[in-house]
């Protein structure tokens, strides 16, 4: 269930092993849009039933769990079975497809199989990741997968939601090339401003996770300004991606509070006001409220 992550995915120095402190509560609830409970409860030593709690505290009170292979995606049904603030995604990550090789077949199948779930709401996080994968073989898997994840995003009526890591054109492309599904979210946005635009053209919402806080990614906040109100998700993708003030920590979806009022200020909107925004995107991004 964790073969996928690695420390140098999110942290590229030593882990400090204190998590955050609680940070002021939200004014009104949002939701997570993107979270990893399992991988946090294993690099955080943070448990589930614990992780929701602390979130809910500081109105962070639903999460969308994702799948990342098949064994991650089942657990996450589960865990959405267990906790009706949580919902489901299921999907071989770009990275475990591309080391899957003669197997990516037979995981394909399995997580068709999942995506008809009524506690999947959500086919993902597919897609495409040239930083990690390099060229050859491994892009040809992660294409082939990706294209069979949107296939089942429209059998099945979820949404998509797309990793993509260095890869902006070729995302584009085989979008483009197989139609887009009726909702998609561009998971962990990365891109700047044109390339925010060529996403909400074609029907995403663009999801902001931590570095969004970070000094030297201005691109990206240029990007979270051009986002159209009505197409702007915040997540955490727990334990990654922690925002200031505690980069190099491990993330959980009770520090979210920091990235929401760090955007609200970027966009200038009342803080209120944004969190409602941001529920009821995410309510629209996944096919209704939970």
């Amino acid at each position: 269930m964790l073969a996928h992550f690695r420390q140098d995915d999110w942290q590229t120095g030593p882990v400090k092993s204190e998590m955050p402190t609680m940070p002021e509560a939200l004014p009104v609830p949002v939701v997570d849009s993107h979270t990893h409970l399992d991988t946090t409860e294993h690099v955080a030593a943070l448990p589930v039933a614990e992780a929701l709690a602390k979130a809910a505290e500081v109105n962070v009170t639903r999460l969308a769990q994702i799948g990342c292979d098949v064994d991650g995606s089942r657990w996450a049904v589960e865990i959405a079975r267990k906790h009706p603030e949580v919902i489901a995604t299921v999907a071989l990550h770009p990275n475990e497809a591309a080391r899957l090789g003669d197997g990516l077949d037979a995981a394909i199948a399995a997580i068709a199989e999942l995506a008809g779930d009524p506690q999947v709401r959500g086919i993902g996080e597919t897609g495409l990741d040239y930083f990690r994968t390099k060229a050859g073989e491994g892009h040809d898997l992660q294409k082939r997968s990706f294209r069979a994840h949107i296939a089942l995003a429209k059998e099945h009526d979820k949404t998509l939601v797309i990793h993509d890591r260095d890869a902006h054109d070729d995302i584009l492309e085989v979008l483009d090339a197989e139609g887009c599904p009726e909702r998609i979210i561009m998971h962990c946005f990365s891109g700047d401003a044109d390339f925010a635009r060529e996403c909400v053209a074609r029907g995403a919402w663009l999801s902001f996770p931590g570095p969004v806080t970070y000094k030297a990614n201005e691109a990206l906040r240029e990007a979270a300004r051009v986002t159209p109100a009505d197409r702007i998700l915040v997540e955490t993708d727990a334990p990654y991606l922690v925002p200031v003030p505690w980069r190099g920590h491990p993330n959980a979806s009770y520090v979210m509070p920091h990235t929401v009022r760090f955007l609200a200020d970027l966009r200038e909107e009342p803080l209120e006001e944004f969190c409602q925004r941001l529920t009821d995107n995410a309510f629209a991004a996944y096919g209704g409220a939970w």
